[in-house]
C-alpha cells in the first residue's frame, strides 16, 4: 500500500491542525495505521495508532488528550487531529501501515513521505 500524507503547515502554539494520510494500492481496511513524528536532530517517535476497524486506538502520553487518531475506511484515509499544539510538537509527521499492531517502527512495513508541522511559540 502507498501512503500520501498532507496537512502540515506553520501554526502558532495553541492552534489546531488536522493531518490526513490517503492510502492507495492496497486494501486499506486490512491495515492498522499509525502516525509517527521526527523532530530535527531526534529519532522518529511513535504518536498514535488505530486498528483496522477503528475500534481501538492508542496515543502516546505526550499527546494524549490533545491529539486524536481516526480513520475513514470508505475514503482510505487516516487522520490525526492535533489540538492545543505546542512548540515541542514541531516535527515531520509520518503515517505508516501494518497488518500487525504495535508502537515500534519495525512493526510498520509501509510509510508515507512525511508532512512538516511547525509550531511557533
Amino acid at each position: 500500500v502507498q501512503l500520501q500524507a498532507s496537512g502540515g503547515g506553520l501554526v502558532h502554539a495553541g492552534d489546531s491542525l488536522r493531518l490526513s494520510c490517503i492510502a492507495s494500492g492496497g486494501t486499506f481496511r486490512s491495515y492498522n495505521m499509525a502516525w509517527f513524528r521526527q523532530a530535527l536532530g531526534r529519532e522518529r517517535e511513535f504518536v498514535a495508532t488505530i486498528s483496522w476497524s477503528g475500534d481501538s486506538t492508542y496515543h502516546t502520553g505526550t499527546v494524549k488528550g490533545r491529539f486524536t487518531i481516526s480513520r475513514d475506511n470508505a475514503k482510505n484515509t487516516v487522520y490525526l487531529q492535533m489540538n492545543n499544539l505546542k512548540s515541542e510538537d514541531t516535527a515531520v509527521y509520518y503515517c505508516a501501515a501494518t497488518k500487525k499492531f504495535g508502537t515500534t517502527e519495525s512493526t510498520y512495513d509501509n510509510w508515507g513521505q512525511g508532512t512538516l508541522v511547525t509550531v511557533s511559540s
